[in-house]
């Protein structure tokens, strides 16, 4: 199992670009440390202590890897990228233009991707004066503490240094994904994940002793075996080519398959999911006199609540269905599969092939949105039944991103070693 590491680390290239990723891990880390300008870190330190790990504070503070409630340069997190992209997809199904862009190749995800950062900055510019104004009213920060300079030239400059500790993010995880190892986004959110959970389970140990802390790390155990299992899994539909001439060669005649997998949406729909229930909370924030707020706050701040966990449930759901409805066309394959000679044996080309497709596409999406629903609720419930959800607020999803990403890395390191001829990670 050591020796693809070891082989790894011998290869120059991978080497280089293994080391560049955490070099660049290491700086986003420090920026989520560094306190924004104004800001009273003391101050911040004592407040800390007194706000509860659920809800929307623990949420955001959990995708941020700490740094919201430390209000630090990178208090934002990826979470405005994230967002602006869950937009930019739906717009994609409403506006032709950008499903245009999306199909003209290179040329046109470049400006995808170009319309993704605007939207983004824009984004940081409201959620960062959204948390300066929470801090300074001690909404964000439960007890009422002023942890910040008071005037309005603090509020702009701490609005500022988030906003630009933002793109800066968007900026680092493009260069994890041109010159390191796998998609730098998804880096930098396993990053922020997994810089919270060393603290979370010690802080359960501290609190409910070596027993529940035992059963908590046996749960997380079971669910990432599972997790592996299930993402490593997938659907293999044979293809057929048929023998053609072109010239005086003749091509085709070989055999192949259309790999499907059972989670073919990955953790794109959690995280769409965590998104959108944030959001009610965020606005409750707001309107803490209002009746609709408190019932949000009754029903939507504990993790464990029946309402939450259906409404998360169902969200997971219909995101896994939409995602895949708009990455996986099959009309498209079977077009092209045609257009090659290539059929599935015992199935018709053309739409034959895409109603087929389709029909085993839709029953893989079930199982898949079904998986991926549970996998976030069922830790959830179990830990609260333990009484240590308030710890972990996001139990299951975040350990399905975290061995989600973790895969995708390791499969991304293994096919470059395979080029080189060297044993792999994944036997």
């Amino acid at each position: 199992m050591l020796k693809p590491f070891v082989q790894a680390f011998k290869t120059p290239d991978l080497q280089r670009k293994m080391l560049f990723t955490l070099f660049i891990i290491t700086i986003f880390r420090l920026g989520s440390q560094l306190p924004s300008p104004g800001v009273d870190v003391e101050q911040i330190r004592l407040a800390n202590d007194a706000v509860a790990s659920t809800g929307v504070q623990g949420v955001l503070n959990l995708f941020t890897g700490g740094a919201l409630l430390q209000l630090s340069v990178f208090a934002l997190g990826i979470m405005p990228y994230i967002t602006a992209s869950i937009i930019m997809q739906l717009l994609r199904v409403v506006i032709p233009r950008l499903e245009t862009l999306h199909k003209e190749g290179s040329a046109g995800q470049q400006k995808m991707t170009q319309y993704t950062r605007y939207l983004t900055i824009g984004l940081a510019v409201l959620q960062s004066t959204t948390i300066v104004s929470l801090a300074r009213s001690g909404n964000l920060l439960q007890g009422g503490f002023e942890v910040m300079d008071d005037s309005t030239m603090a509020m702009v400059v701490m609005i500022l240094t988030m906003t630009a500790g933002t793109g800066l993010i968007m900026w680092l995880g493009e260069l994890i994904t041109d010159r390191g190892i796998g998609n730098g986004m998804s880096i930098l959110i396993f990053t922020q994940i997994i810089a919270t959970f060393p603290g979370l389970l010690w802080t359960i140990q501290l609190e409910r002793g070596w027993f529940i802390f035992a059963l908590v790390f046996a749960v997380a155990l079971v669910v990432m075996a599972a997790i592996v299992f299930v993402e490593l899994s997938q659907r293999r539909i044979p293809v057929q080519y048929a023998k053609r001439m072109v010239g005086r060669r003749m091509y085709g005649g070989s055999s192949t398959y259309i790999p499907l997998k059972i989670n073919q949406a990955g953790v794109i729909p959690v995280i769409f999911a965590s998104s959108l229930l944030y959001i009610p909370l965020l606005v409750s924030q707001f309107n803490a006199g209002e009746g609709w707020a408190a019932w949000i706050e009754r029903n939507f701040v504990s993790g464990a609540h029946p309402l939450y966990v259906a409404t998360f449930f169902l969200l997971i759901v219909f995101f896994a269905f939409f995602y895949v409805s708009i990455t996986f066309n099959p009309v498209d394959v079977a077009d092209n599969m045609k257009r090659y000679g290539g059929f599935i044996p015992g199935i018709r080309a053309g739409r034959p092939t895409a109603e087929y497709l389709q029909y085993v596409l839709s029953r893989m999406t079930s199982a898949g949105a079904t998986y991926l629903g549970l996998v976030a609720i069922l830790p959830l419930v179990a830990l609260a039944s333990m009484g240590t959800a308030q710890n972990i607020p996001f139990g299951g999803t975040s350990i399905l991103i975290m061995v989600g990403v973790g895969l995708n890395t390791i499969q991304q390191i293994e096919g470059q070693l395979q080029h080189r001829n060297y044993e792999g990670f994944l036997k």
